[in-house]
């Protein structure tokens, strides 16, 4: 099996990239995909860029011009839900897209001609990362300290996805209303979800909390993403490869 790990931006998948053995470079549709291996798995590395429409379209290339077999997107995100703090860090059971409404025709948040909203996450990559991010958790990256945060703790259920920078308290009140479930808010995670339906390919999605996606005040984001997001992909994802990292 030919995992895909993705993020949106160099920085977030930065740590996974320095441990990538025997590298070998493509480039498709302007993106830069780096096969190698990690921890003995066949793994192809990429940046899928920012939002819903560059998210499917890298998920449709992993999938259908290279042969992946599995997808794995990891990045920070918006903590949205109650007790999920800037440092923790959540791994999706489910993906909706919180902008989307094409009512009157069709519910809410349903994909049109779908009949659904929410996309679930492979259960056997999600319990790999739940698993690794118990013990990661356990002895957290020195970076997280030095920022003033501690006790980080590991979350699992509904992210949700939209093409809208989320960094207000009325936006975060407003999605906590109409979605009291969703514990983390980004900009990619459900769109890929839906392409993975479509081609049959499991997904899974995991995010560290950078912000709470309102006003309060954040710590330095791209301190944070350096010494404390990207550390944890990369140990999360080795952790979850070296427990025998499943598709099913």
């Amino acid at each position: 099996m030919t995992l895909a790990i993705v993020s949106a931006m160099r920085e977030e998948l930065s740590a996974l990239r320095a441990a990538l053995d025997g590298t070998r470079a493509e480039t498709v549709a302007g993106r830069e995909f780096v096969h190698g291996r990690l921890a003995g798995h066949a793994v192809v590395l990429v940046l899928s860029g920012i939002g819903k429409v560059a998210a499917a379209a890298t998920a449709a290339l992993l999938i259908d011009r290279l042969g992946a077999r599995a997808l794995l997107f990891t990045g920070v995100a918006g903590g949205l839900g109650a007790g999920v703090r800037v440092g923790d860090v959540v791994v999706a059971q489910e993906l909706l897209q919180h902008d989307l409404d094409a009512s009157p025709l069709f519910p809410r948040w349903e994909v049109p001609l779908k009949g659904r909203s929410r996309f679930p996450t492979g259960p056997g990559l999600s319990a790999a990362l739940l698993a690794a991010c118990d013990e990661v958790l356990a002895t957290p990256p020195p970076g997280l300290a030095a920022l003033g945060l501690h006790a980080p703790r590991r979350h699992k259920g509904l992210v949700v996805s939209g093409d809208r920078f989320v960094s207000s308290s009325a936006e975060s009140a407003a999605l906590r209303a109409a979605l009291p479930d969703a514990l983390a808010v980004e900009m990619e995670g459900a769109a890929m979800a839906q392409v993975c339906a479509d081609f049959g390919c499991p997904i899974a999605v995991v995010r560290t909390v950078s912000d709470r996606a309102d006003d309060s005040a954040h710590v330095d984001f791209g301190r944070f993403v350096a010494e404390v997001a990207a550390a944890y992909s990369r140990d999360i994802v080795l952790g979850a490869l070296q427990r025998g990292l499943r598709a099913a």
